[in-house]
C-alpha cells in the first residue's frame, strides 16, 4: 500500500494540532499539521500567530481581505480587529466594499457574537452595527466575506456615539 503525508501548509498562520487518516483512491493517507513535529514551539509559535490588529475610534481601517486570511468555513474569509470599549459605550461600526459582499460581527472577550449585520440598508451589500456595551473590556470586531467571496478591498470605521441631552 503507497503511503502519501501532507502537511498543512496552506494557512500556515493558523496551523492546529491534528492527524487524520483515510483511503483516498487506494493510496492510504495522513494528514499531519507541522505542529504535530514540535509540540514545545508551537505553543510559542501559536501565542504569536493569532494577534486582532488594534483599532481605536474615530479611523477608517483601509485594509483587504484575502482567501489568506481565516477561513470562516462557509467558503468566505474573515479579518478580525480588537477594540477595547466601557460600559454603557454606544458604537457604531460600519464596513464597506465594492468588491465583496460584507459581514460584520462583534465578540465579546468569551468570543460570543453578541452583534452581527450582514446588509445594512436598501439594495447595498455594505454592514453596519448599532451596539450598547454591557461589560467593559476587549472586543473583536470581524470583517467577513458572504457567500464563499474571497474578498477584496474594505473600509471599516468604530464610531463610539455620544448622548444629545
Amino acid at each position: 500500500m503507497k503511503h502519501l503525508i501532507l502537511f498543512d501548509h496552506y494557512y500556515p498562520q493558523y496551523l492546529v494540532t491534528r492527524i487524520f487518516t483515510g483511503l483516498i483512491m487506494g493510496v492510504s493517507t495522513i494528514y499531519i499539521s507541522l505542529a504535530t513535529f514540535a509540540p514545545a514551539s508551537f505553543a510559542q509559535m501559536r501565542s504569536s500567530v493569532y494577534k486582532p490588529t488594534a483599532i481605536t475610534s474615530g479611523v477608517d481601517v483601509n485594509d483587504i481581505l484575502t482567501d489568506k486570511d481565516i477561513p470562516t468555513g462557509q467558503k468566505g474569509f474573515a479579518r478580525d480587529y480588537e477594540i477595547n470599549v466601557q460600559k454603557d459605550e454606544r458604537l457604531e461600526i460600519e464596513v464597506n466594499s465594492g468588491n465583496f459582499d460584507t459581514v460584520l460581527s462583534l465578540l465579546n472577550s468569551k468570543g460570543e457574537v453578541v452583534a452581527e449585520n450582514d446588509d445594512a440598508v436598501g439594495e447595498s451589500s455594505n454592514s453596519l452595527i448599532f451596539f450598547k456595551v454591557r461589560q467593559s473590556g476587549n472586543y473583536i470586531v470581524r470583517v467577513s466575506s458572504f457567500g464563499g467571496s474571497s474578498g477584496g478591498k474594505f473600509t471599516l470605521k468604530v464610531n463610539r456615539l455620544q448622548l444629545i441631552k
